[in-house]
C-alpha cells in the first residue's frame, strides 16, 4: 500500500437503540449510534411478520399452490379431410390468380 493516500481506519464503538453495543472497524473516528442493528432487526430475529394487504398473500398462495394433476382428457375424434387435391380453396386460387392478372397489366 501507499503511504500516506489512504484514510485512518480504526475501530468504533456501535451502539444501537435497543441497547446492544458491538465494535467494528471504519474511516468514521468517532463512536455511531443506529437505530436498528442484527439484534434487534425483526429479518434477523425471526419476529418478522407479513402485512397482507387486501388479501395478496392469501391469493398468491392459493395461485401457485401444488395441484392435483389433471386428468387425461379425451381427445374429439379429427375431422374428415375436405375433398381435393390442393392445399388452397378455389376462392384462395381464384384470388391468387386476379392479383396476378393486376400485376402484368
Amino acid at each position: 500500500m501507499k503511504t500516506a493516500i489512504h484514510p485512518q481506519y480504526s475501530e468504533i464503538l456501535v451502539t444501537c437503540s435497543c441497547g446492544n453495543t458491538f465494535t467494528t472497524r471504519s474511516t468514521v473516528q468517532k463512536p455511531l449510534h443506529v437505530e436498528v442493528c442484527s439484534a434487534c432487526h425483526p429479518f434477523y430475529t425471526g419476529k418478522q411478520k407479513i402485512v397482507d394487504t387486501a388479501g395478496r398473500v392469501e391469493k398468491f398462495r392459493q395461485r401457485y399452490a401444488a395441484k392435483p394433476p389433471a386428468p387425461p382428457s379425451v381427445k374429439p375424434a379429427p375431422a374428415p379431410a375436405a375433398k381435393g387435391t390442393g392445399t388452397k380453396s378455389a376462392a384462395a386460387k381464384g384470388a391468387a390468380t386476379a392479383r396476378s392478372a393486376a400485376k402484368s397489366a
